[in-house]
């Protein structure tokens, strides 16, 4: 940038001091004036001649260099040499801010998920030694420190910390992690020392796979990126030719034979090159898909492509599975309902039962206890199979499972209609009451239903395996428009193929689960959504967008955020093509200069680049 400003003022000297030289040297002929005129050129717009040479040497003829210098050359050749050398010097400022533009927009994702860790501390031999992550391999454990970046994905097995997950997932909240629990690469852990053993080599980790995506996101262009390249394509040599038949067709037509009206005809045939540079449409529209991308990076939500971000916005239908997607994917007691007893003192009585079980139901029941289970209080714990536990507690014999362990146990139970797994519970032959267990609906699955509405979506479906009983609960209390349950993953794939003839030519339906029965549905919808925080590693692989937080509001947030792209793309599109038509116009009839030729090439793609730039720019 530095070096491009000193060129650029260096030029503007060079070019005052060019229109000086009648005045200070009056004997000095047109010659010595035209050599200073072209040493100020050269020094603006040497570097734009040399890439016009080099490309046409490379075969690639038709580019915007080529149009400058054709048409700063042709100036020059009808001795407009001031207005040869300012349209070079314009042009050169306007790349100045097109380059500045671009990488503000390149820093702002780059910062975002600045996120590699440059080295790993591994266990070996009794020492900790700091290596590449590339070469720690499965299963080793590494040590990371407060203020270190994980390096690789694995489960803690020693120490408590919090860890900022926000290069992630786009939260600000820390998150507390303990032993056991799982850690991604690319978090920052914040206070305490954590020992990992290493679950994935890098090249599979969490860190490894989001840079893939976001380093790839250009490669899958929309289908506005699509035009503008095939646009680009045929409408430079158009109007190359088009500014050659209107340099020679019009004297020839009227028989003219006076030079000086040549000379005119050909100077709007320079001014119409420079006005048709197609560079605003080139540069602004992908940058306003990076935009977009990079915004919604920021909010949690990784696009692999603008083709994606596109189809987003056209949502019609969305499908949504239900556990970890909709609900959080894990047992906890929703209810107890005792008779007899306290509400604590059934809980208590069943945790016990069920301590030496590790089912998921067993923990979820300690778990809402939420007191250590002494020793010495439990004896002749009997497992049920199908049916559930008998144990003595204290003294008392009990019974806790399932309906039909009450019938063979002859004690009559009632549960109603509850959503969930029901835990019966018998002491000494009388029945003590029951407690539902049930995967909690996500906080703001109801919210991300509601918002998906009002951005424009027609219907919205869930998909589960789960019993029809539960599914409906579920739907009916987010306001689903419909749900299909006890579904194997074949019967997904089929429920979205009916879907999808469901849609509009132009709308799009988007899946969105999280588990590897999943991914099949994800790779056969029109953008498959993955949560990624606990997605598993086939959903994320399949899906076309990952909600790193698992938050299913998200997903309205990257369609606003895509119907802003479209509209900031549009705008741009529009934008440039009106601008060039009419000042096109005015330079085929003689009412445009070189001055607002570069204002029609150079000030809109100037303009449009700071449009592209908004996208960047999101809040809810």
């Amino acid at each position: 940038m530095k070096k491009g400003i000193a060129r650029v003022l260096l030029g503007m000297v060079m070019g005052g001091f060019a229109m000086s030289v009648p005045y200070i040297a009056p004997s000095a002929n047109q010659w010595a004036q035209l050599c200073v005129f072209l040493f100020a050129y050269l020094i603006v717009g040497g570097d734009v001649l040399w890439r016009a040479v080099r490309n046409i040497c490379h075969g690639q003829v038709f580019d915007e260099n080529f149009l400058m210098c054709l048409a700063t050359v042709g100036a020059f050749a009808v001795g407009e040499y001031l207005e040869g050398v300012a349209v070079m010097m314009f042009y050169q400022v306007g790349e100045m801010f097109q380059d500045y533009a671009v990488d503000k927009s390149r820093k702002s994702i780059a910062d975002l998920m600045d996120i590699r860790p440059d080295y790993a501390n591994v266990q070996r031999d009794g020492a900790v030694i700091r290596v590449d992550p590339y070469d720690v391999d499965l299963g080793e454990t590494i040590v990371v420190r407060p203020g270190e970046r994980v390096p690789l994905d694995g489960v803690v097995i020693e120490g408590h910390s919090m860890l900022d997950t926000s290069a992630l997932t786009g939260e600000s909240a820390p998150r507390e992690i303990a032993p056991g629990q799982e850690v991604l690469s690319g978090c920052i852990n914040t206070s305490g020392l954590l020992t990992v053993q290493v679950g994935k080599l890098f090249e599979e980790s969490t860190v490894s796979k989001i840079l893939d995506m976001v380093e790839n996101a250009s490669s899958k262009k929309a289908h506005a990126e699509n035009f503008i390249t095939k646009f680009a394509k045929y409408y430079t040599p158009v109007v190359v030719i088009s500014a050659a038949l209107l340099a020679v067709i019009p004297p020839m037509i009227l028989g003219i034979s006076d030079g000086t009206v040549w000379m005119d005809w050909i100077t709007r045939a320079l001014t119409f090159l420079v006005i048709s540079c197609p560079c605003a449409l080139v540069i602004s529209v992908p940058l306003g898909f990076f935009g977009g991308i990079g915004a919604a990076s920021r909010a949690g939500v990784l696009v692999k492509g603008s083709n994606y971000l596109e189809a987003m916005a056209k949502t019609e239908i969305a499908v949504f599975d239900k556990t970890g997607t909709l609900t959080k994917g894990t047992f906890a007691v929703t209810s107890i309902h005792a008779q007899g007893i306290t509400d604590q003192a059934l809980l208590e009585l069943a945790a016990y039962a069920e301590s030496n079980s590790s089912h998921p139901i067993s923990l979820s029941l300690q778990k809402a206890y939420g007191k250590p289970l002494e020793e010495g209080h439990v004896h002749e714990v009997e497992e049920i199979a199908g049916h559930g536990v008998k144990a003595v507690v204290d003294g008392r014999t009990v019974f806790a499972g399932n309906a039909k362990l009450m019938r063979q146990q002859q004690v009559e139970c009632s549960e109603g209609e509850t959503v969930g797994t029901v835990v019966h519970v018998a002491v000494d032959g009388r029945y003590a009451g029951y407690l539902v267990i049930s995967d909690e609906v996500k906080p703001d699955s109801a919210t991300a239903l509601q918002t998906l509405k009002q951005c424009g979506v027609r219907k919205t479906v869930m998909l589960t395996g789960d019993n029809r009983h539960t599914a409906e609960a579920v739907a009916k209390q987010l306001g689903l428009d419909e749900v299909c349950a006890e579904l194997l993953p074949i019967d997904k794939v089929e429920k979205v193929e009916g879907l999808l003839g469901e849609k509009s030519s132009k709308g799009k339906l988007v899946f969105v689960g999280d588990g590897i029965n999943d991914a099949p549905v994800l790779a056969r919808a029109d953008v498959g959504v993955a949560m990624g925080a606990l997605g598993s590693d086939a959903a994320i692989e399949a899906a076309d967008v990952v909600i790193m937080t698992d938050e299913p509001s998200k997903l309205s947030t990257v369609m606003r955020i895509a119907k802003k792209t479209l509209a900031i793309v549009r705008e741009n599109i529009v934008f440039a093509l009106a601008i060039k038509a009419a000042v096109l116009v005015l330079g085929a009839c003689g009412l445009a200069n070189m001055w607002l030729a570069v204002f029609a090439d150079v000030g809109v793609a100037v303009l449009a680049i700071l449009n592209s730039i908004r996208a960047l720019r999101y809040r809810e």
